[in-house]
């Protein structure tokens, strides 16, 4: 389980600084912590939609030729090199002058101040459906609980709890901004507007670091290094 959690804790940061939800969440705290809470649910929501389906995608994935350690190994390796070179095209993107993928459509900008918890939900969810770089920190994590064999309850645990450590930041926010609400929006505000300035190099960072990290595990698990 700690090799595991080795694993999963680089996989938690990258998804926790997805810069986008840092920056629509301040913004949805202007309307209400309700709000802000339910786009938080939504994500949540998607992600544990996420898992059950991936998961059981790949814990079925074995066929007679994959049923043994070396071809799991395989088959894990292999996601993981898809991973690895969908976030070196994302980073290349970025440093090429193109717009992230991940950035909120502009009409959903234009409406998150005043949009209703439903709707908030609906957005949290469908972000996570689009969002590139989620999904690739997502299936990592997926596959990281796959290839360590803890079992059926110990994979189910140790996904809740990678999905609540990927929302601590947005978690957090929604706690600060109930105890000081002031304070809270004003600190949150000032990291939101850092965030979008910052983005692009944010994401070049995230595919490069994680890009290769991916790489370098799909390689060494299919031998080549």
């Amino acid at each position: 389980m700690g090799d595991l959690w080795l694993n999963l804790v680089p996989l938690v940061l990258g998804s926790a600084v997805v810069p986008a939800p840092l920056v629509v969440t301040p913004l949805l705290l202007r309307s209400s912590v309700r709000t802000a809470g339910a786009w938080v649910a939504g994500m949540a929501v998607a992600r544990l939609l996420q898992g059950a389906l991936f998961g059981l995608v790949l814990s079925d994935a074995s066929t007679p030729a994959t049923e043994t350690p070396a071809g799991r190994t395989a088959l894990v390796s292999g996601m993981l090199l898809v991973l690895g070179v969908a976030l070196y095209v994302a980073a290349a993107q970025q440093l090429l002058g193109g717009d992230d993928p991940d950035t909120p459509p502009p009409r959903w900008m234009a409406m998150v101040e005043s949009v209703r918890p439903g709707r908030a939900f609906l957005l949290g969810a469908g972000f996570v459906g689009i969002s590139a770089k989620l999904w690739v920190f997502t299936l990592g994590a997926l596959a990281a609980v796959e290839e360590a064999h803890v079992g059926t309850r110990a994979a189910v645990a140790t996904y809740l709890a990678f999905v609540a450590l990927a929302l601590a930041p947005q978690l957090a926010a929604l706690a600060f901004t109930l105890v000081a609400p002031g304070r809270a929006r004003r600190l949150l505000e000032r990291v939101a507007g850092r965030l979008q300035r910052d983005n692009r190099l944010i994401v070049i960072a995230l595919g490069l670091v994680f890009g290769t990290w991916f790489l370098v595990k799909a390689l060494r698990g299919l031998g080549v290094l």
